[in-house]
């Protein structure tokens, strides 16, 4: 029988109506016993995995794409874990906020209520099948997840082992949906199926995300890229901007709250830089700089305009010397992608002039951007990161993952 990625929304979308009514320890309970079944396969789990490695050394994947795709029990382990973590989080489905008393005694308040069936569409990272599968539960929506060709077997031994948790738990399996057929025309028919799925959330490189913004017909959260400043304002404390530029910088380059571009006012220059040089030569950053800051760095490349809005994803930064703290926020203004900005300084009230002006996801103060995660930020999880203002904007947990609706009550009131 031949695969109809329409037929599987529809089932998605039936699925929906009761995934939203479900209890919380109703779901907790499904959650708790998905995270069970996939330590119970995990030799079936593995061994599906690695026909998918086999797959990609064959064609050619990069050990970096190779490690991100690996399973182990370790993983697999983990993956339980964070499946367990997310029943600790408190459910936001049925929360009623703002309840206000209106002058003829209504009673006007906003309720939360998940947002139907989401659509992921998303790279060679298998973890995320089972993640966003849990959140998306929690929530109280249907999910339908279309993972890269490049860990097809494993992201479908994933959706068995947590369909068979579900009918376990009288739950409807369709709930979680994984696209067996990776055909572009198959995403490409996904993304018009306007009247059963509620949202996509892209997960992957920019050219997926926008090829995605551009071809839906559906909302989407976009998450085009994190590229990510540290500003040294004049009055900023030495260390601790080197601190925050060393672990931004250089912990994990490939993840998106990584820093791609150091600013530092010119007032602090002099003295700034050429620790910053030694301590970035030392751990092996190539440094594209511009002309007021080249001659610190032994080695450095002439910056071009190109770099000021690159996310390099490697040991690699754009340092720029702005004249004051104005040109710091034109430069933002003109080059942020809106993920997370970064300033370092003592002075309280130009920390929250910073605060005020700068208009990304994530705004930080003294606080390294490595912090900008759902995680970190105390949402206990996330499913992504979102750059567009609509209708979430930074890391996105399970309230994200909900919309809500006016709910009044009274006692009889008609309008006059």
């Amino acid at each position: 029988m031949s695969f109809s990625i329409a037929q599987m929304a529809k089932d998605a979308r039936k699925a929906s109506f009761s995934v939203a009514n479900l209890s919380t320890a109703q779901k907790d309970a499904a959650l708790s016993a998905m995270a069970a079944k996939l330590i119970e396969r995990t030799d079936f789990i593995i061994s599906e995995n690695e026909r998918d490695l086999a797959a990609g050394k064959e064609n050619g994947l990069t050990d970096a794409m190779i490690d991100r795709l690996r399973l182990t029990p370790e993983r697999i382990q983990d993956l339980a874990n964070a499946l367990t973590e997310v029943t600790q989080l408190p459910d936001p489905v049925g929360t009623i906020n703002d309840m206000k008393v209106r002058p003829n005694g209504m009673q006007v308040g906003k309720m939360r209520i998940p947002l139907g069936v989401i659509a992921m569409i998303y790279e060679s990272r298998p973890n995320v099948t089972a993640e966003a599968a849990a959140l998306c539960l929690k929530s109280g929506n249907a999910v339908i997840l279309r993972g890269g060709k490049e860990a097809l077997y494993s992201n479908l031994v994933i959706a068995k082992c947590l369909h068979e948790a579900l009918v376990e738990q009288n739950i409807d399996p369709n709930a979680i949906c994984v696209v067996p057929d990776t055909d572009r025309a198959v995403m490409n028919e996904l993304m018009t199926l306007s009247d059963d799925i509620d949202l996509i959330i892209p997960r992957g490189g920019e050219g997926l995300i926008r090829f995605v913004t551009e071809n839906s017909r559906i909302p989407v959260i976009q998450h085009f890229k994190g590229v990510c400043h540290l500003y040294i304002d004049e009055s900023a404390d030495i260390q601790m901007g080197l601190n925050l530029l060393l672990n931004g910088k250089t912990q994990r380059t490939g993840v998106c709250n990584a820093l791609e571009t150091l600013l530092v006012h010119s007032d602090i220059a002099a003295e700034f830089l050429p620790v910053a040089a030694k301590a970035l030569a030392e751990k092996g950053v190539k440094i594209h700089a511009c002309e007021k800051s080249i001659g610190y760095f032994d080695g450095a490349e002439a910056a071009t305009d190109a770099d000021w809005d690159a996310e390099y994803l490697a040991l690699e930064i754009a340092v720029k010397v702005v004249e004051d703290f104005d040109a710091g926020i034109s430069h933002l203004e003109q080059y942020s992608s809106g993920h997370t900005e970064v300033i370092c300084t003592q002075n309280y009230a130009r920390a929250n002039e910073f605060v005020r002006r700068v208009n990304s996801a994530v705004v930080m103060v003294n606080a390294s951007s490595r912090f900008s995660d759902g995680g970190q930020l105390g949402l206990g999880a996330e499913i992504g990161i979102s750059t567009s203002k609509l209708h979430a904007y930074g890391p996105m947990g399970l309230e994200s993952l909900t919309t809500q609706k006016f709910v009044v009550l009274g006692n009889g009131q008609v309008r006059p």
